[in-house]
């Protein structure tokens, strides 16, 4: 019997490893989410990953049934689309092309593929993906207001203006089979039914170009109502919509849509026969206004517990003496769209490390950590009392609170002689207010504001707070986590660290630059980034939404804006209104990243006409195919050149552009595209390159690594050009001196010439200037500047979080080799002291990995290579090297090509599967 066992596992083997298993799906999704509840996409598009045991599994084509119904699906009848067999090796990206989508509806689907053998897999399970509002005329609702002016005089801006409450009691009549709450709230919204807050999102919806475009979302609210009388409350904040008149470098009443806050929602019951109820916001609604008497994204929120109205949201509440909402005298025009990017969530819950007492009655929490949020207190104390929270990202040497780098747009009187600013804080720092009622213990914690810090002050506090009082609630999109990076090296899993703080730091709505100081939407700082974002996170729906930002600001003659939605800052930009070159450059590049990291073409032609008249609004302000300025090379510690960089920014523009016309066959495009940007070129190295030197401008890190990123030197110049870069960074002793631009620029070109060791060393030195630096510092994110400051600069800005993308794509080795990662390299460059890493991204197609560890003269790379994916790997090695996979010579596996020795590196390609590969240096 034991020999019988024995013989099946043999041929259960022997199956696996000739690769006959079916291949298995998982994570079906539409609009790159899992299921996703309330999408307005006409034609959505669906993916799916693919997983087998055995190597070499391709998929060879694919079929796809979507139903109204589930079991009607599992029978595959009464179907609304039947793809048939479709041949395409593509899993994502695939675009629903069945019957007319209806609103409100649920679309049940499955999916099941063929392998390289044309062997087919088992139905996947059944996804979903639930449509809400697909046209303008399926919004039965109203926008509503509490009738409240805005003040006719600027400081009457910052005296309380409580935010409004709305209500609206109904009646259901009959049994509820389901129920959908479809709300856009501006600025911001909390909505409850029957008492009970509707789901987790905070700071809803998303900011946008209100005048342009609002955002939506859908919530599952049929667990919070039943048959009979029912409530719907909604509090409204500020937001964007109603900011104060702060200058936050410019006025921001001056250049943002605004508004008073206002509502519009609309509940849609079915009830199990069928039927629909439908309850909108109208002029039945009641409002009255709340114990939020005053919140703004910058300066923080006022609360006054005594002017809660217990159970305002539920059916026993008589509102009489409310008042009635009124319609939207002038509604706002931005087109109401489904917001799709992940919402804003509470990512942590930080305890403090310590309190102080640094005067009588101040105390200061140090939270251990800097991030985005607000802080939430336990108290108990006397009705009346006022306990103040402000925040900062540092302290004085007294260990008192030092607000400085966080002040709201630098607005500080000590600064400015001639101040003229009614009624707004000399020093606008980040503050929060809460009033106790007086009863038993209260929590609280603000709504409708965020801010940047490490450290809180607490004045006012009925006693002595203690450290179980004060609570860090940490905010940010919930983006869901792609990259998994550790090593040997302490210091860099600390950068890990710091990086994801950082980041999530500045992914609210939009990806900011700070989250106290400004929160705006800079495209350099995109620019600066995106790659490294990419590999800590799902960006797709994130910078689709951002894409579109920048569309919907392009200013009337085809520029681009500095931020989005833009805020009247265009520092050095190019007129119009519109930004600095390298700050445009974020509309092209995030459509570039979407569709390298994801596959994403749809966006390139959907963004395409935009795209090119930005372009030609480029080409009209350029002389002799150069642009003459631009903010540039931000906060790089070297003697900068203007047009050096904004000249290789328009090249980048423009090479984006031809390719974005061949992805999209616009063959006459391709041809003018492609010699603008060859004439680019040309003027390019006839201004900043000293012929037969290979010297570029003024022979900064940045100046050579610019050049030969952008293939801006003539090939005979480039091994030169490329030794002046070398000379660049010993002048800095092996530091990095570059900036925003430059980092990027000179850790891939550093990569792309197997210089490794060099770009190690300039990550991980601990003295200024660098990353080490700020860390050894004590630094819990990354600062604006390289030299710390605590006045001025931020210490919370992702602008040098570039590093993250060298440590996937150089340490850990993985780089796409095709868009999506259809096709990945793998390359991991050992440096310095460093004895092993592992690494890990969870790709569109799947979890790519590659943890390599390095012993004497033995170096182990294990790599894993999803189903459907090809790779390209590189192993460190020298000629005589012994390579062996998996315990076997390289010549005897059978599944692997072998492409040859190059430059330090053995090459070889492989299909999907689990590798180990050994390599024994003589």
């Amino acid at each position: 019997m034991r020999r019988t066992g024995l013989l099946i596992c043999l041929l259960a083997g022997f199956v696996w490893l000739a690769g006959a298993e079916p291949l298995q799906l998982k994570k079906l999704t539409c609009e790159y989410v899992e299921n996703p509840l309330g999408t307005d996409a006409l034609t959505p598009v669906l993916g799916w990953q693919l997983e087998s045991r055995a190597r070499n599994q391709m998929q060879s084509a694919y079929e796809i049934q979507v139903s109204l119904n589930e079991d009607d699906l599992q029978h595959g009848r009464k179907l609304v689309w039947k793809s048939g067999k479709v041949d395409s090796r593509q899993n994502v990206n695939i675009t629903y092309s069945g019957k007319k989508l209806k609103p409100f509806t649920r679309y049940y689907w499955r999916v099941r593929v063929y392998n390289q053998d044309g062997e087919v897999s088992d139905w996947s399970r059944a996804a979903w993906w639930e449509t809400a509002m697909l046209s303008s005329v399926d919004w039965k609702a109203e926008w509503i207001a509490d009738g409240s002016k805005a003040p006719e005089k600027e400081e009457d801006f910052y005296k309380d203006d409580p935010a409004p409450l709305f209500r609206r009691d109904f009646q259901l009549r009959k049994p509820v089979q389901e129920a959908r709450l479809y709300i856009a709230g501006i600025g911001y919204y909390e909505a409850s039914v029957n008492g009970k807050r509707v789901g987790d999102h905070v700071l809803d919806p998303g900011w946008t170009n209100y005048g342009k475009q609002i955002l939506y979302s859908t919530y599952d609210i049929t667990s919070l109502i039943a048959s009979g009388k029912n409530t719907i409350g909604v509090m409204l904040g500020n937001g964007f919509y109603n900011p104060l008149p702060i200058r936050i470098f410019q006025p921001l009443r001056e250049y943002l849509t605004i508004g008073r806050p206002c509502l519009k929602a609309q509940l849609r019951v079915q009830y199990t026969d069928g039927s629909i109820e439908t309850v909108c916001t109208d002029g039945s609604w009641k409002t009255a206004t709340g114990p939020i008497m005053r919140n703004n994204v910058y300066l923080g929120e006022h609360y006054d517990a005594r002017h809660e109205i217990p159970g305002w949201d539920t059916g026993d509440f008589d509102d009489a003496n409310w008042k009635q909402a009124i319609l939207v005298p002038e509604i706002p025009t931005g087109q109401l769209s489904a917001q799709m990017q992940p919402p804003v969530r509470v990512l942590e819950v930080i305890k403090p490390v310590r309190m102080t007492e640094c005067r009588p009655g101040e105390f200061i929490f140090d939270m251990g950590q800097n991030f985005a949020g607000v802080a939430r207190i336990k108290v108990k104390g006397p009705k009346g009392t006022a306990v103040k929270i402000r925040y900062g990202e540092d302290v004085y040497s007294d260990g008192s609170l030092n607000v400085m780098t966080s002040v709201a747009g630098q607005q500080k009187k000590v600064w400015n002689a001639n101040w003229n600013m009614p009624g707004q804080p000399q020093t606008a720092w980040q503050e929060d207010v809460y009033v106790l009622k007086g009863e038993d213990e209260e929590i609280w914690s603000p709504r409708f504001t965020f801010h940047g810090f490490r450290y809180i002050e607490i004045t006012g506090w009925p006693g002595r707070p203690s450290l179980a009082d004060i609570e860090g609630v940490r905010l940010s999109a919930d983006l869901q986590k792609t990259g998994r990076f550790e090593c040997s090296n302490p210091m860099l899993n600390r950068l890990d660290k710091v990086l994801d703080y950082t980041f999530h730091s500045n992914l609210f709505s939009v990806q900011s630059d700070c989250p106290a100081r400004e929160k705006f939407g800079y495209g350099g700082d995109i620019v600066g980034t995106a790659r490294a974002f990419c590999w800590f996170y799902d960006m797709e729906n994130f910078y689709r939404k951002a894409i579109q930002d920048f569309a919907n600001d392009q200013r009337p003659e085809g520029g681009i804006t500095e931020t989005a939605p833009y805020n009247g800052i265009a520092a050095e930009g190019l007129g119009d209104d519109s930004g600095p070159i390298g700050w445009q450059l974020a509309f092209a590049f995030m459509q570039k990243q979407l569709y390298e990291y994801y596959g994403d073409l749809r966006t390139i032609v959907d963004f395409y006409p935009a795209l090119r008249r930005q372009v030609e609004f480029l080409r009209s302000k350029a002389e002799g195919n150069r642009i003459g300025g631009c903010i540039n090379d931000h906060e790089s510690l070297e003697e900068r050149i203007p047009s050096l960089f904004a000249t290789a920014h328009y090249y980048h523009h423009v090479i984006l552009l031809a390719e974005f016309a061949s992805l999209t066959k616009r063959t006459k495009d391709v041809q003018t595209y492609t010699q603008l940007a060859s004439e680019i070129k040309e003027a390019f190295i006839k201004e900043f390159l000293k012929a037969g030197t290979g010297k570029v401008g003024n022979c900064t890190q940045a100046a050579q690594a610019f050049a030969l990123f952008y293939d801006l030197i003539p090939e005979n110049e480039k091994a030169t050009a490329f030794n002046v870069l070398l000379q660049a960074i010993d002048k800095w002793d092996g530091h990095v001196a570059s900036g925003i631009f430059g980092v990027p620029a000179v850790f891939e070109v550093l990569r792309l010439n197997n210089r490794n060791d060099i770009a190690y060393e300039m990550a991980t030195k601990k003295d200024f200037p660098g990353w080490g630096h700020m860390l050894e510092s004590g630094a819990t994110t990354l600062w604006e500047t390289w030299r710390y400051s605590d006045n001025v600069f931020s210490q919370n800005h992702p602008m040098f979080g570039s590093v993250g993308e060298w440590m996937y794509q150089s340490l850990g080795g993985i780089t796409p080799g095709a868009p999506g990662f259809s096709k990945v390299v793998i390359k991991p460059q050992p440096a310095g002291d460093l004895s092993w890493v592992n690494c890990s991204y969870e790709s569109v197609n799947g979890t790519i990995v590659s943890n390599w560890k390095k012993e004497g003269d033995i170096f182990e790379l294990q790599v894993t290579v999803p189903a459907n994916t090809t790779a390209r790997i590189y192993l460190p090695s020298s000629t005589d090297s012994k390579i062996t996979e998996s315990g076997s010579s390289l010549k005897g596996v059978s599944d692997m090509k072998i492409l040859g020795y190059d430059n330090g590196f053995s090459c070889m390609e492989v299909g999907s599967g689990d590798y180990k590969f050994v390599v024994e240096n003589r």
